[in-house]
């Protein structure tokens, strides 16, 4: 494979009060000076942020679930007493030797400025179109390389044969607190894909750019790929390089070697999600990624794109289709007659890399959608009977797989089992998503919508229904989804021996403290309040765990409208109801139907109709989708 770039240059040391930090590697150009003509400022240590206590209510009864990230208007969690709901796990201890250093060096630094000088406002957009055209040209070859390999158990005794080929890379944090109910992803799968460029030789060739305008290893392309344990699906992630990110403390990574140094980059806003990977490698990385998804990253796969061209031409090329002639004012022609065509390696790179298509209106649009095609079509080749079964072409294409990447917690053996368990997977179960965002900041970085970014990956935890999602064993066409499930006929229970946990999903400031309070004079002990761990919801929900029915209608009871929800495992309530404060709750609270006698008839949603509110304008694209449009 393809070397790593050089280790960027060093800048003056900063005053004795914070470790010195790394010269910051220039990536895409800023409106600021590069940042080799000054020294990075030192690191400025943040106060510890001390959570209000609140007086216990009621007895203690059950064990925390997992803590719930504050929203803007709420405080951190507050947890009441000392409750341990059944089957709830324990926190691993964290023995990653980089957590160590959280509370060495911990600040906020303005958006470092990597690259060229400050542009002018049309030049910084156009650089703009040109850096996401690089980002859309380079992750169809990220995603479709690692998925090929995992398609038929006839190629493994080559694989085999080729582990050695594998460059291995620390870059795993399978113990941080970050990850969302370790517990309930048991049996997932989940890759961190990135695809690099060099910028020297094959990868300059290939229109990477060059030495002199970047240099230093880029994370170009971002993809986070989960399967579930049972195997039903494929959902692709992929990420903006100029994604605006909080970088979190990280040590210094030299690509040139693949090794970590001692010296430390301290915790800084406002960087790109490439940058973070420029200054503190793949371990940096996968911290940014998995604190925003909360996926327990499993598996990591580095890919150098100069073996990108050699990839598609061991397969024969890619079959394509439009239904119109293309033709592209910088790259010549594309597509030249309607209909399906094959591309070879270079033609390839051109279709996915070509933005100035007048059909197309010369937009970013036109070039997104043909991207997912191209990913789509991709698939299908190398995973068709035509690779598969050709000898020469698949262990062509191993070989320059293998040459071209660096991995951990990959080989051979678990890519076997893998791709066994997926031989059933349909082309309609795989889905590519992307990170939402709300335009560029003055530094041209992508805003991330946290709040849709949320509901994304809690669908992917949660194992929920995508949109144009076409599984086997559970088709989701939204007319299908069941109806409600009346609850039997119960006798409500004493409100002492029902822990409760108020989550605000409102919006509101304070109502879940307020509401907690009024929920302990009715008797419930109250475990914990705080924000709902998916962000916000219209409805007023009362959530519980399998066999908790009859404790969920006794506290749904107390809430007038209210609907009770059995969660999934993820969820690890336990033996505690969760009251979920939506934003049509209206604060009435009343009292609960007296222990002993029956409860009012209530319904159960199901978990189709529970489903995570996804933003309106999610970019999806299902791999069995039309490709000739």
């Amino acid at each position: 494979m393809a070397g790593p770039p050089p280790a960027p240059p060093s800048v003056p040391t900063p005053p004795p009060s914070a470790p010195p930090p790394r010269a910051v590697p220039p990536a895409d150009s800023r409106p600021a000076p590069p940042v080799d003509s000054r020294p990075v400022p030192p690191a400025e240590p943040r106060p510890p942020v001390e959570p209000r206590p609140a007086p216990p209510v009621g007895p203690p009864q059950t064990p925390p679930p997992r803590e719930q990230p504050p929203i803007a208007d709420e405080q951190p969690t507050v947890k009441i007493g000392a409750v341990s709901p059944e089957g709830a796990a324990s926190p691993a201890e964290d023995d990653n030797d980089d957590k160590a250093t959280d509370e060495k060096a911990h600040g906020s630094a303005r958006p470092r400025t990597v690259g060229n000088a400050g542009l002018g406002r049309l030049a910084q957009s156009k650089q703009r179109k040109r850096k996401r055209l690089r980002f859309a040209a380079r992750a169809a070859v990220a995603f479709v390389s690692v998925l090929a390999l995992l398609g038929n158990g006839a190629v493994w005794g080559y694989v085999r044969s080729t582990e050695a080929g594998f460059s291995q890379i620390a870059a795993l944090d399978t113990e941080s607190e970050d990850i969302v109910d370790p517990v309930g992803q048991t049996g997932d799968e989940t890759y961190l894909i990135i695809g690099t460029d060099t910028r020297a030789g094959a990868s300059g060739e290939i229109g990477a750019g060059t030495v002199e305008d970047a240099e230093g290893a880029r994370a170009d392309t971002v993809i986070l790929v989960n399967i579930p344990a049972d195997r039903s699906r494929v959902v692709a992630v992929s990420f903006p390089r100029d994604l605006d990110v909080e970088r979190p403390v990280c040590r210094g990574w030299d690509s040139a070697t693949g090794e970590y140094d001692s010296e430390l980059y301290p915790a800084a806003e406002g960087d790109k999600l490439n940058a973070t990977y420029a200054l503190g490698g793949p371990k940096c990385l996968v911290k940014v990624i998995q604190k925003m998804s909360g996926l327990k990253i499993g598996h990591f796969v580095g890919i150098d794109f100069a073996g990108f061209e050699s990839m598609v031409d061991e397969i024969g090329g890619v079959e394509v289709c439009s239904s119109i002639p293309l033709y592209d004012n910088e790259l010549g022609p594309l597509i030249e007659t309607p209909g399906t065509h094959t591309l070879d390696g270079k033609r390839a790179l051109d279709y996915v890399r070509a933005r100035k298509i007048d059909q197309e209106g010369n937009s970013d649009y036109g070039r997104i959608s043909r991207q997912q095609k191209f990913l789509s079509s991709l698939l299908r080749s190398t995973l068709s009977n035509k690779v598969l079964f050709d000898p020469g072409k698949l262990n062509g294409f191993i070989s320059a797989f293998t040459r071209a990447t660096f991995v951990e917690n990959v080989n051979a053996e678990s890519l076997v089992k893998l791709g066994r368990s997926m031989q059933n997977v349909e082309a309609g179960a795989v889905s590519f998503l992307t990170i939402p965002t709300a335009g560029t900041n003055d530094w041209g970085n992508e805003i991330p919508r946290t709040d849709d970014i949320k509901a994304i990956f809690t669908a992917i935890i949660d194992d929920l229904p995508l949109p144009g999602e076409k599984r086997e064993e559970d088709p989701t066409e939204v007319a299908a989804a069941p109806p409600a499930e009346p609850l039997p006929a119960q006798l409500a229970v004493d409100p002492s021996t029902v822990s409760v946990q108020v989550s605000n999903a409102s919006g509101l400031s304070g109502l879940a403290a307020g509401t907690a309070e009024e929920v302990a004079a009715y008797g419930f002990p109250v475990y914990s309040i705080g924000n709902y761990a998916s962000g916000t919801s219209k409805q007023t929900v009362i959530r519980f765990s399998e066999g908790q029915e009859t404790d969920a209608a006794t506290v749904a009871s107390a809430f007038p409208g209210a609907v009770l929800q059995e969660a999934p495992p993820s969820a690890q309530l336990g033996s505690i109801v969760e009251i979920v404060l939506g934003t049509s709750f209206d604060g009435t609270v009343v009292a609960p139907t007296p222990a002993g006698t029956p409860l009012a008839p209530m319904q159960i949603q199901t978990r189709s109709e529970s489903s995570v509110e996804l933003p309106a304008d999610l970019a999806i694209t299902n791999a069995a989708d039309d490709l000739c449009t």
